[in-house]
């Protein structure tokens, strides 16, 4: 079962004290980060003149797929069918469960047929209802960011409930910032998510 709000709380006041803050996290050196400090105060940094867009992951010889050239690591693989496969980041996370879900297939977005496409909604529909009826889960954020890597890959963030400074897109960025919880509770909760997503097809692999 997640933590709770309370138990959340607890580890990061027991990181940083009270009124302490968390690290910056590792997307803040990020050439597109958008935020600097100006004379103090937190600003948004100077848009750059355009330029062509970088290359992918999987779009060229000097960056192949990763996903391609070594597969899914085995450890990481929460679920998995003939089409689709679900892994975890490698370890606990700030927020309860972050997975995300990839075509076997080198495929993108707006690549998939109509069958596929179906099957990814049926797939989202499943994984965000089964998050959210985990204990001390609030919601489920869904993205897909496409710039970084060409083959398809779509995350899911579960929130903690009651915990009123991590919601909406944030989230996100406080899953880099907040302390990661207990590897058994996240192992335990991976593992359900696993077995409920089985009842549809395919296999548990935690």
């Amino acid at each position: 079962m997640p933590e709770s709000a309370e138990e959340v709380y607890a580890r990061v006041v027991a990181a940083v004290g009270a009124d302490g803050h968390l690290p910056m996290p590792p997307s803040g050196e990020w050439d597109i980060f958008p935020w600097e400090v100006v004379d103090g105060a937190i600003a948004p940094r100077t848009l750059l003149p355009p330029s062509d867009d970088p290359a992918r992951s999987g779009e060229s010889d000097e960056k192949p797929c990763g996903a391609c050239a070594d597969g899914f690591a085995e450890d990481q693989v929460v679920w998995e069918d003939e089409t689709w496969v679900l892994t975890h980041g490698g370890g606990p996370s700030g927020l309860p469960v972050v997975l995300t879900l990839h075509t076997r297939e080198h495929l993108d977005m707006g690549n998939l047929d109509d069958d596929q496409a179906s099957q990814l909604g049926r797939i989202t529909n499943r994984l965000v209802r089964i998050l959210e009826n985990l204990p001390e889960i609030g919601r489920v954020h869904v993205n897909r960011w496409g710039d970084g890597g060409s083959h398809f890959h779509q995350t899911f963030w579960a929130r903690t409930a009651r915990l009123t400074h991590v919601l909406g897109s944030p989230a996100m960025e406080w899953d880099d910032i907040i302390p990661p919880g207990p590897e058994d509770v996240w192992r335990a909760d991976l593992s359900t998510v696993a077995e409920k997503l089985a009842n549809w097809g395919g296999e548990a692999r935690v």
